[in-house]
């Protein structure tokens, strides 16, 4: 890495309280012993779901007998990628990516494509108002070579998407995908992408520190 290059930190910050899925377990830190009370060093714990702000989900997490987050393959989590953006506009039934709102921008595409919305404020209240893939979406990045999709949003399936249509397509295609991406403000075009997952034995999911790393100019 040059002095010059620029990186873009993509990750939410993650602190007490902070917004999850209905059901998960928000994060919260337990300090274990402090300095300002006589300890040699600070200490502290925290508990939390593992699909917590920016995270990579492991087929695990939607298939009984998918791969735990330890199986799977680092270099989905670091390479070329893509940033694109969707308008509100263009968002079809359920707030759903149409294949045709991403078709115009994947020429000479990267294995990696991570979808900027604008539909959801990671950390804020929830809200269930969010954009997500329609399986057709996914079903196209795979056909031109993605090996990982990512999305500012919660899911790549809307909350009330009990078949997980989307998911159902990423694990037909074997695609790995990020979830969670705080992608404002970052310019369309590509970048290198660093999101690698804790190697949790046996875990759904895991938190990523994802940053996007400008390209050298040619």
């Amino acid at each position: 890495m040059t002095p010059l290059s620029r990186l873009h930190d993509i990750t939410p910050a993650i602190a007490p309280g902070f917004a999850v899925w209905p059901g998960d377990e928000a994060p919260s830190q337990q300090w274990l012993c402090r300095i300002d009370a006589g300890a040699t060093v600070n200490l502290s714990s925290l508990r939390s779901t593992v699909h917590l702000g920016a995270h990579a989900d492991a087929p695990l997490h939607y298939r009984a007998d998918g791969r735990a987050m330890d199986e799977c393959p680092l270099d989905a989590f670091l390479g070329p990628a893509r940033v694109v953006r969707v308008a509100p506009e263009q968002l079809g039934p359920q707030r759903r990516i149409p294949a045709e709102a991403l078709a115009p921008h994947l020429d000479a595409m990267p294995p990696r494509v991570l979808v900027a919305t604008g539909t959801y404020a990671p950390g804020t209240p929830y809200s269930d108002d969010f954009a997500s893939f329609s399986p057709e979406a996914i079903d196209l990045l795979a056909a031109r070579g993605a090996v990982l999709v990512g999305i500012d949003t919660p899911s790549v399936d809307p909350l009330n998407d009990a078949a997980l249509l989307s998911h159902g397509r990423l694990a037909a295609h074997g695609l790995m995908n990020l979830e969670g991406l705080v992608l404002e403000g970052v310019p369309v075009g590509d970048y290198e992408l660093i999101a690698l997952p804790l190697r949790l034995v046996g875990f759904d999911a895991s938190p990523v520190r994802a940053v996007l790393r400008e390209l050298s100019a040619p």
